[in-house]
């Protein structure tokens, strides 16, 4: 009996430490998994973000296409090429004549290829500048003094330019080659047949830095831009919580329209449509990153993220 009693007490104490050792892996291993999927989450927010704001916005960009096309052809040759450029003159007159001529598919070309750009680089900017925001309060919070603060605008100004940096290095090389296919002519030397011919042809015939001619100059246009894009409307939003000066409840969350508003205001203090010139991408700056930055809340909410980007 005796020995039966103390096999079975190891059984049961070895039954017990296998049980623990699950559990203790499993506690291991689901934050792991939670981890990786709030990431994903995330880019997947930040790549529907920037699809949806740039689609919104692709009747502009289009027109403004146009334009400049139109006036560089006066530039370099002395007269318009384009026989309806004189159709564009003003923004609702130049979208009112391609819907007539070209319908309504024509407001929308050449959106696959923006698209193709901007996603990956909006999941990746969004992404990245929450984990900026993290890391420099986490920072900022190591300081004698500071160990309960909370994200001032110039912590969100650092952030979004970090941002800025982390999403434009990432997604250059698309850039470029869009760049490139946008200026070639029948007559250029390369042809090239659209972006992954053009990646793989640059990075035959002149290597990989060719892939990153002019990113520092890129990147210093982006720094002031993004950043003051994501300290103006999370400050803003910050301040309105705070605040509640039109009564919100404690817990109440702001309007997707007060959202909107927030994100316009942080699109009329960027850099990149003061230096433009056209109209129609100034006019459409500012709802594109109202948009992007609502889509991108909207999205997350959908998808279940816990994780803000004021958090």
């Amino acid at each position: 009996m005796a020995s039966e009693d103390v096999v079975g007490k190891t059984s049961a104490t070895i039954a017990n430490l296998a049980e623990e050792a699950k559990i203790a892996s499993e506690g291991v291993k689901a934050p792991s998994r939670h981890a990786l999927l709030s990431i994903c989450k995330s880019l997947v927010a930040g790549g529907v973000a920037g699809g949806v704001s740039r689609t919104a916005v692709a009747p502009l960009e289009r027109l403004k296409i146009l334009l400049q096309v139109d006036h560089l052809s006066f530039c370099f040759h002395g007269q318009v090429q384009n026989p309806h450029a004189i159709k564009y003159n003003g923004t609702v007159q130049g979208l009112k004549y391609i819907w007539r001529t070209e319908g309504f598919r024509g407001l929308f070309k050449g959106n696959g290829t923006n698209c193709a750009r901007i996603v990956p680089n909006s999941a990746v900017k969004f992404f990245s500048y929450e984990e900026a925001s993290k890391g420099i309060l986490w920072l900022y919070r190591q300081q004698p003094g500071n160990e309960d603060a909370e994200l001032t605008p110039v912590l969100r100004l650092g952030a979004g330019a970090c941002a800025g940096i982390i999403a434009m290095s990432a997604t250059y090389p698309m850039d470029l080659v869009r760049g490139r296919i946008t200026v070639q002519t029948d007559k250029s030397s390369t042809q090239y047949r659209g972006i992954t011919h053009a990646l793989r042809t640059v990075l035959r015939e002149e290597g990989p830095r060719a892939l990153y001619k002019g990113w520092l100059p890129s990147v210093i246009g982006v720094i002031p831009y993004v950043g003051l894009n994501f300290a103006v409307y999370e400050s803003l939003k910050d301040w309105l919580i705070k605040s509640r000066p039109y009564g919100l409840a404690e817990d109440a969350e702001l309007s997707v329209v007060t959202k909107l508003a927030c994100g316009a205001a942080a699109g009329t203090v960027g850099f990149g449509a003061l230096y433009k010139g056209l109209v129609p991408n100034s006019v459409k700056v500012v709802p594109s990153i109202a948009i992007a930055f609502v889509s991108y809340e909207v999205v997350k909410d959908l998808l279940g993220v816990e994780m803000r980007i004021s958090d």
